[in-house]
Order: C-alpha cells, then structure tokens, then sequence
C-alpha cells in the first residue's frame, strides 16, 4: 500500500488558509460580471428587507397606535408591492449564484486535468490515483459549493449587518451603538470556532483521502485480491480507515453543533440590551414601540445569517480544505519540461547517443551508472536482463519521460533536451508488457494513435499488426465495443490493439516493453509479424524476457547493475559462452520440457540448442 499518510501530512504543512481564500476569489475574476450582478442583487434584497421591517414600525406607529385606517391600508399596499418586486431579485441572485458556482467547477476541472497532462511521470509514480480522482472530482465540488451557496451566504451576512445598523441609526443611533459592541464578539467566537472546525476537518480529507485511495486500489486489483484471499485483512484496514474518520468527523460536528449556541446567546443578549434600555426610552418619550418593535426585528434580521452561517460552516470548511488540495495539484510543477526556445524537430529518426548517463529514482539507489550507447538509424536493439537491471529505465529515459542525473542523451546530434518535448515524444511509438485500452470501440482505440486517420488507414494498420483477423471476427467488427480497459477482450487480443494503435502512429522509434511476455505462442507469432512490420527501416528498441523474440536483433545488450555487461548479435553472444548464453539455454530448455512435459530440473531426453553451436 501507497504511505497515503506521509504524503497528506506533508501536504497541509504547506498551505495556508488566507492564501488559499484569496485564491479562490481569484478564481472569480472570469466571471466578474456574474459576481457583481449577484451582489448587485442581494444588496437590493438586504435593503428591501430592512425596509419592511422599518415599514411595519411605522405601521404600528402611525396606524395602529392611532387608529389610522387609512394610512394602514398605504402602508400594507406599499408592503405588498415591494414585496412583490423581490421575488424577481430573490430568483436573480439564487440564479446567479448557482451559475457562478458551475462555471467555477468547469473551470477548475478542466485547468486540472490540463495541467495532469503537463505533469511528468514522475509525479503519478509518487501520488496514489485515487487522490487524483478524488481531487478532480469531490474536490473542486466543494469548491463549488463555497463559491456558490458559502459565497451567498456570507454576501447575504455581511450586507444585512451593515444595511440593519444603517436603519437602526435612524431610529436611534445610541441603542444602534450598544448593539454594534456584540459584533466584535460575534467576531472573536467566530473565528475561533473557525480555527477549530478546520483542523478537524482537514483531518478529515486526509483520512478520506486514504479511503478513496484504498477504494481505488482494492477495486483495480480486485482479481488479485480474490486470488490471494486478501479480502479478510483490507476489510480490517479499511474499518481501521473508517474508524478513524467517524472520529475526527464527530469532534468536528460537534464544534459546528456548538457554534450555532453560542451565536443564540450573543442574539439573546443584544436582544436584553435593546428591551432594557429602549423601554426606558420609551417611558421618556424618545422612543416609540414601534421603534422597540423595529429594532428586535433587525437584530434578528442582523443575526439570522449568521446562525445560518453556523449551519453550513462545517461544510466551508471542508470547501477550504479541498481548495487547498486542488491548488496544491495545479502548483505541482513537471520535472521534465521545456527550456525556452527548445527546438521543434519533424523527425528524429537520425542516431541515438546515450553519453556517461547516470540516472537514479531515489539518490542512494543508483538506476542506470554510466551507461553510454549510439544506436544508428534503423538499427533493432534488444535488452535483456535481471528485473531492475534498468531496461525499462533506458527507454523511459529515452522517450523523455524522465532525464539523466547525468550526462547526455542526444538525438540528430542534439542534447535531446533542447528540443521540444512534445516533438520527441510524438515521434516514438511505444507498446508496453501491459496494453492499456479505453472505453470504446476496437476502431476508436487504435484511432487513438493518431486522431485524424480515416477509416482505412486503421484498417491497414491492423492488418498490418495482425488484428484484423480477430477485430473482424467480433460481433460488429471494428465498431465492438471493448469494454473498460479492454476487459471483454483477451490480453493477446488488447496487446494486437496497442500494436496497431503504435503502426498507426507511424513513430520514427519504436519500443516494444515486454509486449509478449503475457500472450500464447500463436499471439506471440502474430505479434511478431506485426512487429517485423512495424520495425522495417525504423529505429527500435525491444526489452524481452521470451529471449526467442529477439534473435533477430541487430545487438542484443545484456544489462546488469545499469551497465552493459555482454553486447553482440545473438549468434556472437551464444558464442561468447556468458551470461546471455545461460539465459538463452535455461529458457530453451525449460520451454522444451514444457513442451514435452519432461524435467527441466533433471535435464532428461536434453540436448544442446542449435543455437549454441
């Protein structure tokens, strides 16, 4: 399993809450329109608010304490008629507001997603995919609930603050003042339950995190975890995972349950105040009930939001945590990118030169030790040896998806890392040990090598890499569908699709990753053909452990500890007697008693392989 703990934990010691707040109103800035129409609306809302509210103070002052017919029925139709125009505005702002937090999402979502294919290798090697799932999706949800209904809430509180102390001075200043003293109040027990709420809840993410991260892994490797029967131990950990997050989530809402209290009991004395002491002012004459009336109805106009802000603020705070996730991908910068001015090139099919490259994944775990190699155009080169020898490191490296530590990886005679990276890597066509294909159609998987081939040209290409026979035997041919990541299809059948994909391209270099490894004799045999087709005139590597697959190479290199230990054909390497020899007459003999069920381990009824001598 990934550490999902040390990498979240390093994660939030480097983020801010104010910085991330800032940067999500930056987020606004395209939709600047949107906003101030919004705002425009709630202030008209707010003020409408405060004006009914002063309206019926006067109702009670001039038509009901005086029994005043008349000016009751003004003042109820001019009460209707404003209320009538709200319901207008009330629709515009909420309109608003859902809108905002939509086109927030998409943009987010798509600069995300942009940005994941900038990123290099290296970075989905270190960062576990179900945070990279859950950030692009649950993640910038939240987000999108701040900006729309967090955003809404807070405009909607502090713009009913200001417009209720505003009509309270015209009542009376004095008591508008004593009332305005329990904001700073409000203000202090706020933040601190804001501090609090958001360390739990952070908590939280990161706990969630690593559910979301063992979802991933469990799902994606369910076969494996049938075959081993692994479910008794993941159920454990993961109620171990659940377990802890009922606990964080519970201290949580119980701060947010504890907010909204405390809240009541600031309403409550302000509410103290203005009854004492405007009473008092009522029986000297400088203030009429209507007024009392009026000011119970702001501060409950005043403080309304507020305890609805209490009600939603766990989840803002949630918002903010999973803001600061996703920033913390959109700040993740690749580690092989373009220097400025990098050269475009149109092909690279000229020599390859690897010059004392040194590449490691981690320092003390050297990869690749000096390692130096030409390859000439059109040349096959076959690497063979150990796992972790670093066969797989020097076509990586070869490809761009990483760079060396040291040294010089050159292509047409150039330090391959002034030219643009998108120019090598378009230029190579790779077809790895495990074929990766998507959701779709057989004819939309090989398009995927090159989108604006037609028809035809992915028909020549999969008869060219021996798939057509199968691919036209399927229900509806080319148009069958292959389910997600192939899995309707055999692991032969998916390998022919990703060889076709690859001749589509028609890469300048092209690299074969173990593509056999895992298929029958008679795929191998059709993949083979598709290869030698392929391979014709063009530069090509091949990392093999069937060894027959590459006698054909122009040099076989036998890799060890990240350097070459034997290089030749495969006729002069059988004579040289060494480790390639060894290899080679294991793996014949071991096929041969396969073959003939005898035993390898006894040698009976072996002889020598032809090739040996």
């Amino acid at each position: 399993m990934s550490d999902y703990h040390s990498f979240e934990e390093e994660e939030f010691q480097t983020q801010f809450t104010g910085k991330t707040l800032r940067r999500i109103i930056t987020t606004l800035r395209p939709h600047w329109k949107f906003v101030a129409g919004f705002i425009g609306a709630i202030i008209l809302v707010s003020t409408f608010e405060s004006v009914f509210t002063y309206i019926a103070k006067t109702i009670v002052d001039e038509a009901i304490v005086p029994s005043n017919s008349n000016r009751l029925v003004q003042l109820v139709t001019l009460y209707g008629t404003l209320a009538f125009s709200q319901v207008f505005l009330v629709f515009t702002f909420i309109y608003l507001c859902g809108l905002l937090g939509e086109r927030v999402q998409f943009d987010l979502r798509k600069r995300m997603f942009n940005h994941l294919q900038r990123l290099s290798l290296s970075y989905f090697d270190r960062t576990p995919i179900g945070w990279i799932i859950s950030r692009v999706n649950s993640d910038s949800e939240r987000i999108s609930e701040l900006i729309s209904w967090g955003f809404l809430d807070i405009v909607w509180a502090v713009v009913n603050m200001i417009t209720a102390l505003i009509f309270m001075s015209t009542i009376n200043w004095h008591l508008a003042l004593l009332v305005a003293f329990t904001l700073p109040v409000l203000l202090v027990v706020a933040v601190w339950f804001k501090n609090r709420i958001l360390v739990e809840y952070r908590q939280v993410r990161k706990i969630n995190s690593q559910i979301t991260g063992s979802y991933a892994e469990n799902i994606n490797g369910v076969r494996v975890v049938k075959a081993l029967r692994r479910e008794n131990a993941n159920l454990a950990e993961f109620a171990q995972k659940t377990d802890h997050m009922y606990r964080a989530s519970f201290k949580a809402a119980w701060l947010s349950a504890a907010f909204m209290p405390c809240v009541q009991v600031i309403s409550a004395l302000a509410v103290g105040v203005v009854v004492s002491y405007g009473g008092s002012r009522v029986q000297l004459g400088e203030m009429s009930v209507g007024g009392i009336q009026a000011f119970i109805g702001y501060i409950t106009f005043m403080m309304w939001p507020i305890l609805d802000l209490s009600r939603v603020y766990a989840e803002m705070q949630r918002s903010i945590a999973s803001a600061e996730r996703v920033f913390s991908l959109i700040d993740a910068e690749p580690e092989v990118k373009d220097r400025p001015n990098a050269a475009k090139v149109d092909t690279i099919a000229g020599e390859i030169e690897f010059d004392h490259v040194d590449f490691y994944y981690s320092a003390d775990k050297p990869v690749l030790r000096d390692f130096t190699l030409k390859v000439q155009r059109g040349e096959t080169i076959a690497l063979v040896g150990p796992t972790g020898a670093g066969k797989s490191t020097i076509v990586n490296l070869l490809c761009r998806f990483y760079e060396p530590k040291q040294g010089v990886i050159r292509l047409n005679g150039r330090d391959y890392t002034e030219l643009e990276l998108e120019s090598i890597q378009s230029r190579i066509g790779m077809v790895l040990q495990t074929p990766r294909l998507f959701s779709g159609t057989a004819k939309e998987n090989i398009r995927y090598g090159r989108l604006d081939a037609t028809d035809e040209e992915i028909v020549a290409a999969a008869k060219l890499a021996g798939a057509d026979a199968f691919i036209s035997g399927l229900d509806k041919g080319y148009d069958t569908e292959v389910g997600e990541g192939g899995v309707l299809l055999s692991v032969g059948q998916k390998q022919l699709i990703s060889l076709a994909r690859a001749v589509l391209a028609k890469p300048d270099i092209f690299i074969m990753d173990e593509a056999t490894s895992s298929v029958d004799t008679l795929t191998e045999a059709l993949i083979q053909r598709g290869m030698e087709s392929l391979m014709k005139d063009r530069t090509s590597f091949i990392i093999a452990h069937r060894l027959s697959t590459i006698k054909r190479a122009d040099r076989i290199l036998v890799i060890e500890d990240g350097r070459i230990s034997e290089m030749g054909s495969h006729a002069e390497l059988m004579r040289q007697r060494g480790h390639y020899y060894r290899l080679y007459t294991k793996q014949f003999r071991q096929e041969r008693a396969v073959e003939y069920g005898l035993s390898a381990a006894t040698g009976e009824s072996e002889s020598e392989p032809m090739y040996a001598k």
